[in-house]
């Protein structure tokens, strides 16, 4: 099994660059040289002029001794999100008969409860041994707890361990577009990196393959902070520390997953609220449910919306009366224009909800709202 990297999506070819010869750009080239060899000149007759030799200043400066005095991190600035952060994250190993897989997780119990994704974890749920390193340097074993495939949410257990230094969960409902935010993890191995950038977007329905067939679906944070393969299941934080999304799946500019490609400014996080949620029933039940509509929805439909193609008898769907071939086209103040986009909003609701769907039906494009509340846990 390959070093396990981060599922991708969004394959674009780039186009070579045109190379170019002679002209203007040789011009400007001989140009600059030229005014590199006058200031150079220049700067040596001044120096002669001056009284000849500068040795004693820069002695003087090379036997300084370093500042002593570093003036503490600002408030809010990401040296201080870093100290804060760093010692809840961990890196994460798993060695089994396919291979070495290698990702990032956040401590959640001072008990060392750890939250991941499932990719990076999956082969320990068929016995693989699994290692993780805190911010100090030691490393420890660690138990695989459980995970699933669906949301691509895992949680391991570090064995015996105690007064470990947590992370705090923050609200991901409270994020918008444009604010501050801060990735840390182990891409490609380096384990402790800090990287920052901004939300770029909320609500991306992105789908990443798991292997063998299955895929998860997020309900996708945004960020160009930067995301490479080892990052997967370290935390997205704000500008305060709180934990608002766990990174899971970069954009790559390869034609495949293997192509080595790294961050390209399109990196996506699962929403800390739903991660939360979801870590709580593996955690308590060993098994993750979702608040369901009870309709089966056609991927393969180009039509802009989610097309109805089944009902569940008795569902919260069948009781609101949706119909084979209705399209639904907004969930509250959600626009759906995809099969994805509905699941991924109605996963991302609680348990119980009641949710305003905007639905037309079929021979009718006159829009009509209809109230649906949610399956229960």
């Amino acid at each position: 099994m390959p070093e396990q990297q981060p599922p991708f999506v969004t394959q674009v070819q780039s186009q070579p660059e045109k190379k170019r010869t002679g002209g203007v750009g040789a011009a400007v080239a001989l140009a600059l040289v030229g005014s590199l060899v006058v200031g150079g000149g220049a700067g040596y007759f001044a120096g002669n002029a001056a009284g000849g030799s500068n040795h004693g200043y820069v002695n003087e400066a090379l036997d300084q001794k370093p500042a002593s005095d570093p003036a503490p991190a600002p408030e809010g600035s990401v040296e201080q999100v870093a100290a804060t952060v760093l010692p809840a994250v961990v890196s994460i190993a798993v060695n089994g008969a396919q291979g070495r897989a290698e990702g990032s997780g956040s401590i959640i119990s001072s008990d060392g409860y750890v939250l991941t994704n499932h990719h990076v974890i999956a082969e320990a749920e068929k016995g693989a041994r699994v290692e993780v390193t805190l911010n100090d340097g030691s490393s420890h074993p660690a138990s695989f707890v459980a995970s699933d495939v669906n949301t691509d949410v895992g949680v391991l257990k570090i064995e015996g361990a105690s007064n470990l230094p947590v992370i705090r969960f923050g609200d991901s409902n409270e994020l918008h577009v444009g604010q501050e935010v801060v990735a840390i993890g182990s891409p490609l191995g380096f384990s402790a990196t800090v990287t920052s950038g901004i939300v770029s977007a909320l609500n991306r329905p992105v789908r990443a393959s798991q292997g063998g067939g299955e895929s998860s679906l997020m309900d996708g944070i945004q960020t160009d902070a930067a995301i490479n393969p080892g990052n997967s299941g370290g935390p997205l934080v704000d500008m305060n520390g709180n934990l608002v999304g766990m990174n899971s799946v970069i954009a790559s500019m390869s034609a495949s997953p293997q192509g080595g490609a790294g961050s390209i400014g399109l990196g996506f996080a699962i929403p800390s609220n739903f991660a939360q949620r979801v870590a709580k029933q593996l955690i308590d039940t060993g098994e993750a449910k979702q608040p369901m509509l009870g309709v089966q929805v056609s991927i393969a439909d180009p039509t802009r919306g989610a097309v109805v193609a089944g009902v569940e008898p008795g569902s919260p769907a069948d009781k609101a009366g949706l119909k084979v071939g209705d399209v639904v086209t907004r969930l509250n103040e959600r626009p759906i224009d995809s099969a994805d986009a509905l699941i991924a909003a109605t996963r991302s609701q609680d348990f119980g909800a009641t949710v305003k769907l905007e639905v037309r039906s079929r021979g009718n494009d006159q829009p009509r709202a209809v109230d649906v509340t949610l399956s229960s846990e």
